[in-house]
């Protein structure tokens, strides 16, 4: 197709082959794929289609740059890692236009994914220069204790599509800060923003070989010969629990430190003092952002039944105002789904609730036409148990069920395998607190839609994953601890 020739300009200016040694290359057997426009569903470029050679190459260069990495100052790892950051900002739009492309969100979500993503460079800028351990006396008085902490060594990470920019960030600033090379493998329907990330970390002064990117269209060949490298020291995932599990697996042979981030089921809950103005905000907030698709979208709007039906009909009209449409164009809210098979999923699981006995306040189907979108949805009235409550939706489709009382509204939320994360909403604190508490989750937000905070830990219990991004915890991930016994 055509596009207006600001996005066409941006599309030439990309790189498009794999990312090694501080420069684009092309793939050793010459191999590319194509990334999809989700909003026509058609293609509007190539990128180059790493294998396990193009692993190995990028893995003898993540091991050849490790030393010299590590025995960087902090300080100058610090000044990169900033640099980066001003550059990320200053190229912004960029950025932003360009995750829309490749992933479909409407142009203000991508705007505020680049602030958001960008903000883990400067925060990880700042802890590269914090990274302590401690000395004191032996207990028994015969010597002294020293802890160090260095980097873990080469690292890979394994990105997802939903977050194109935001999800490497976190990945590769604390990484960076720590010491540790890493190679990225970046979702197959989203590689140019981490391919273009690359690239400013170059400009920024990033040594070659210290962040290589392998855009592929098929995983396992290329992250399973790295698994499989004893060179290899750890791996860092965010995607779904039933791959995360593989990966586990996988690594176990060399055992790998891990980082998982993988699946979510959100439970939203509204109790009956809840501001309801306030909770339909942050119910749009935690369900409509990014069209759904985000491991922390409110998958079960859990709701107190004495105002069950004045919050669902609040909410109805706020998503019957969302406008659908290509993400780039000015005034749209949702953009497509991210591709046919997601589209799908998000039907298969309307059709079942509405099977089961929901009833459809507004929505309730795809839209016919070029891209992969899906009716802004609002289903009440849904059977506990339901496959749209049990699963993640990943689309712009809201679940409602009801409760009476506190002790149901707490096992309605824990009535998951998955604790990434939930919401609150009850304008008592006593309450706020003791269900917080009591909710299985790695992170709770109280009268509030969305949690995520570069100053903050972010993970989940259960399973949805192991160890935390972001936050002063962060940069621990990629830390190996060292005791020195000194004498007296």
């Amino acid at each position: 197709m055509s596009y207006p020739a600001q996005i066409q300009r941006l599309i030439d200016s990309l790189p498009t082959g794999l990312w090694i040694d501080g420069k684009q290359t092309d793939a050793i057997d010459g191999n590319r794929f194509d990334v999809i426009d989700p909003a026509t569903g058609a293609a509007f470029t190539t990128v180059a289609d790493a294998n396990g050679k193009d692993a190995a190459r990028a893995l003898d260069s993540a091991c050849g740059m490790q030393r010299e990495w590590a025995a960087t100052a902090p300080r100058r790892r610090s000044d990169i890692l900033r640099a980066a950051f001003d550059a990320v900002i200053e190229r912004a739009d960029d950025f932003a236009l360009l995750m829309t492309l490749e992933m479909g969100k409407a142009l203000p979500e991508s705007r505020s994914e680049v602030t958001y993503g960008a903000e883990f460079l400067r925060w990880f800028s700042e802890e590269a220069v914090r990274i302590q351990g401690r000395y004191t006396q032996s207990p028994s008085g015969t010597g002294r204790i020293l802890v160090t902490k260095g980097p873990v060594g080469p690292c890979l990470a394994i990105t997802p599509w939903n977050f194109p920019l935001a999800m490497g960030t976190r990945k590769i600033g604390p990484a960076l800060a720590a010491g540790c090379t890493m190679i990225v493998k970046p979702a197959e329907d989203t590689p140019l923003t981490m391919l273009l990330l690359a690239k400013v970390f170059a400009d920024a002064g990033l040594p070659p070989g210290v962040l290589s990117v392998l855009p592929a269209a098929s995983a396992p060949p290329v992250t399973e010969p790295l698994l499989a490298d004893p060179r290899l020291r750890k791996v860092t995932f965010t995607g779904s629990t039933r791959v995360g599990k593989i990966l586990i697996e996988q690594s176990a042979h060399n055992l790998l430190r891990t980082s998982m981030e993988l699946g979510g089921n959100a439970p939203f809950v509204v109790f009956d003092d809840a501001d309801l103005d306030a909770a339909v905000d942050g119910a749009m907030a935690a369900k409509m952002r990014n069209g759904g698709q985000a491991c922390t979208a409110a998958n079960r709007l859990i709701v107190a039944n004495a105002v069950r039906e004045e919050f669902t009909a609040k909410l109805t009209d706020r998503i019957a105002a969302m406008s659908v449409g290509p993400g780039y164009q000015e005034g749209i809210a949702v953009g497509p789904l991210i591709n046919q098979k997601q589209r799908n999923n998000v039907a298969r699981l309307v059709d079942d609730a509405v099977t089961g006995g929901a009833k459809i306040r507004i929505g309730g189907a795809a839209i016919d036409g070029p891209g992969f979108y899906y009716q802004p949805t609002v289903l009440d009235e849904v059977v506990p148990g339901s496959s749209i409550v049990t699963e993640e939706i990943f689309g712009p489709v809201s679940a409602i069920t009801g409760f009476d009382t506190e002790a149901e509204a707490i096992a309605a939320a824990n009535d998951t395998e998955f604790g990434l994360a939930a919401y609150i909403y009850t304008q008592g604190l006593d309450r706020a607190l003791r269900v917080a508490d009591a909710i299985e989750s790695g992170m709770v937000g109280i009268n509030r839609g969305v949690v995520s905070d570069v100053a903050a830990p972010f993970g989940g219990v259960k399973q949805s994953g192991l160890g935390s991004e972001g936050g002063v915890e962060g940069i621990e991930e990629y830390l190996d601890t060292k005791y020195i016994g000194l004498t007296k």
